[in-house]
């Protein structure tokens, strides 16, 4: 049995998200705490398995609460949040402190709208709670600014040699897929990638709508590459990293010599939108010579159809995360077990393999 510790200022969402949990047969919810002190007190006596920590209260935020248990006694904490700009910043700061994923609070008072983040909820608690202790105590772990790799050609095997006329043109695309332990995956890697890195760069995150801004502007500010939330219609840029809006999905078309974003709110693919399955297989609309295409951390197996589809139709380079490294090893598992992973990587190192085959 999984038992969950609810902290909410609202006894309203306090209920529903116990109801919520307790729909499933395995979840327990062994106490309820009002705000972040009063969650730490119930902390010296309880020990439960994963935490769902609201993010803006009154004594103590969730934040301040995170930052404790996470210093004191880690555990698997995930954030409730809202959907402002305010608690979208503040989310991705939890995410950096340690915690292990967030859900958004509805969008309005009425409940019905929670209960679609429902499955979801259950399905993050779920994975929270399989959560090795070493997994758990690396979460808190705040990797400072790394030094960017070099982009002096490797061996002579590199597979990318720059490619005369093509000067003002896309000839190359990164392309990155995550979910869970995403954000601090891509601060990992993006902040490693030096100012100059040649290529544009794709990023689909799974997020909603409202906290992919914050997160791309969180990552540019750590970043020697610009990072920004990608935009319809915009044509990409080398050396710009652009990440797909929550509730869209991220495509791309030809224009002329260049390439565009196209953003579209066709329906889920995989249960999420934006997919990774579709920014890959969408690849293939447009005529370049070379793709180098990233999973990392994230649950689920989005990215693993898509990348059969580019390895069969592009000259395709990819590279997964390690188990080791990997928050949960869901997508890089589905990816590599198709055989055509070319680089299995621990995080710290998926930005110079990225940087050897450019």
């Amino acid at each position: 049995m999984i038992k969950v510790l609810v902290v909410d200022d609202s006894a309203f969402m306090r209920k529903m998200i116990s109801d919520i949990l307790e729909r499933h047969e395995n979840i327990r919810v062994i106490d309820k705490a009002r705000n972040g002190q009063d969650a730490l007190e119930k902390l010296k006596k309880l020990d439960p398995d994963v935490i769902t920590m609201d993010v803006e209260m009154p004594v103590m935020s969730g934040i301040d609460a995170l930052k404790e248990i996470m210093k004191r006694n880690p555990k698997p904490v995930i954030m409730v949040s809202s959907i402002t700009k305010e608690g979208a910043d503040t989310t991705i700061q939890a995410m950096e402190i340690g915690a292990f994923d967030f859900i958004s609070k509805p969008s309005g008072s009425i409940s019905l709208d929670f209960h679609k983040v429902g499955n979801d909820l259950i399905e993050k608690v779920l994975h929270a709670s399989s959560l090795p202790a070493k997994k758990i105590k690396e979460l808190s772990v705040v990797h400072e600014k790394k030094r960017p790799v070099s982009l002096t050609p490797v061996e002579d095997g590199l597979l990318y040699k720059q490619k005369p006329g093509l000067k003002s043109g896309v000839d190359t695309l990164v392309v990155i897929g995550t979910s869970t332990g995403g954000p601090k995956a891509l601060q990992e890697v993006l902040a490693r990638l030096p100012k100059s890195f040649p290529h544009p760069i794709l990023i689909v995150q799974h997020m909603p709508k409202g906290f992919t801004k914050s997160l791309s502007e969180r990552l540019n500010s750590l970043s020697e590459i610009s990072v920004k939330e990608a935009e319809d219609g915009e044509i990409i840029k080398k050396g710009v990293a652009y990440i797909a809006p929550g509730g869209y999905h991220l495509k791309v078309r030809g224009v002329g010599t260049s390439v565009a974003i196209r953003l579209d709110q066709s329906e889920l693919v995989n249960g999420h939108r934006p997919s990774v399955d579709t920014m890959f297989t969408s690849q293939t609309d447009i005529k370049l010579k070379n793709i180098i295409a990233v999973i990392m951390t994230g649950m689920g197996s989005d990215g693993k159809k898509g990348l059969v589809h580019l390895k069969e139709n592009m000259k395709t380079i990819a590279i997964a995360e390690s188990e080791r490294t990997c928050v949960v090893y869901g997508m890089p598992r589905a990816a590599i077990s198709t055989n055509l992973v070319d680089e299995v990587k621990d995080l710290e190192d998926i930005a110079s393999t990225i940087v050897k085959y450019s």
